[in-house]
């Protein structure tokens, strides 16, 4: 990694046109951005695209962003890797408190569920957020523990 922490994309068809719209607003902020698919429209299946962002967060190579038409399929198995804490969200206050009381290190979305417009403040918000750390460092122990 350079300086700047890198964010990993994935989405299966139907999180493409949110998650190319997230990968724009990540590179419009400056951020070190690696898309890891899918690019076209075919049919294409959601645990594929999470597992490779997943195995990346795992290792520590950055944070990612998870998208398919409801965001439940890719957390849950983005959710299947140790040490990766994917949250689902579908507003800026959810996401805002996983990052500072979970530690979430991945962003699900849905995109049949959540527009562009309030997907980017989420991911903003995502972002930008700290994790608190203190009492919650010591719950985010006995997640990882499990």
């Amino acid at each position: 990694m350079t300086g700047k922490e890198t964010w990993f994309f994935g989405s299966d068809h139907a999180g493409l046109d949110l998650k190319n719209a997230l990968v724009a607003r990540a590179k419009a902020r400056g951020l070190e951005v690696v898309d890891l698919g899918t690019h076209d429209a075919a049919s294409t299946d959601y645990p594929d695209y999470a597992h490779e962002v997943a195995r990346r967060v795992a290792a520590g190579e950055g944070r990612g962003v998870l998208v398919c038409g409801t965001g439940i399929g890719m957390s849950i198995a983005a959710n299947r890797h140790p040490g990766v804490r994917a949250a689902l969200c579908a507003e800026p206050f959810g996401a805002r408190m996983t990052r500072l009381h979970n530690d979430a290190n991945v962003l699900c979305l849905g995109a049949r569920i959540t527009g562009p417009g309030l997907a980017e403040e989420i991911f903003d918000v995502f972002v930008d957020t700290p994790f608190e750390g203190g009492r919650h460092a010591r719950r985010v122990t006995k997640i990882d523990e499990r």
